[in-house]
C-alpha cells in the first residue's frame, strides 16, 4: 500500500477508529501483563455514601429528630450533603413538611389515623353548640368537612 495506515484506517472508519496512540497505549499494557481492557479496581473509600448501611442510619437520625437538616445528617455521619440528600428523597422517599421529614406516602394506619381525629374534631364542634365560625377557619364550611370525611370513611 502506499498510503499510510492511519489514513486508510480513517477512511474506512472516519470518525469512529481509533487513535493510533490509544492502540499504542493498549501494546504497552498488553506488555505489561494486562489481560483486559476494563478499569482496574481502585483502592480508597467507594464512589458511592449510599449504602444500606448508611441508608439505615439515615432513617434512624430522621426518626430520632423529624426537624434534623441534610446538613446535620451529614455532619453527623460524616457523607456527603448530596448522598443524604438522595437517601432522605429518593431511598427513604421523605419530605420536608412544617420543617419536619414526613413519609411522602400515607400508610393505610396513618389513613385511618387521620380519619378518626378528623371524626372526632367533628363531634367537638357539633357539641359546641354547632360554632361554624371555628369550622370556617380551617376548611371552608362545615359541610364542605362532612363530606371529606364521609369519602374519606368510604
Amino acid at each position: 500500500m502506499d498510503c499510510d495506515w492511519g489514513l486508510c484506517v480513517l477512511s474506512v472508519y472516519t470518525t469512529g477508529a481509533i487513535s493510533r496512540s490509544r492502540v499504542y497505549q493498549w501494546c504497552t499494557w498488553f506488555g505489561e501483563g494486562r489481560t483486559s481492557l476494563g478499569d482496574e479496581p481502585k483502592s480508597g473509600r467507594s464512589k458511592t455514601s449510599t449504602n444500606e448501611e448508611n441508608t439505615t442510619r439515615v432513617d434512624e437520625l430522621i426518626r430520632c429528630d423529624r426537624r434534623m437538616k441534610i446538613r446535620e445528617i451529614a455532619l453527623k455521619l460524616e457523607i456527603p450533603k448530596s448522598t443524604v440528600h438522595e437517601i432522605v428523597h429518593d431511598t427513604l422517599g421523605y419530605r420536608k413538611v412544617s420543617a419536619r421529614w414526613v413519609p411522602k406516602m400515607l400508610t393505610e394506619d396513618h389513613k385511618l389515623q387521620r380519619v378518626e381525629i378528623s371524626q372526632r374534631l367533628l363531634q367537638r364542634c357539633q357539641q359546641d353548640n354547632g360554632d361554624e365560625d371555628t369550622m370556617h377557619i380551617g376548611v371552608g364550611s362545615v359541610e364542605t368537612f362532612k363530606q371529606t370525611i364521609t369519602s374519606l370513611t368510604i
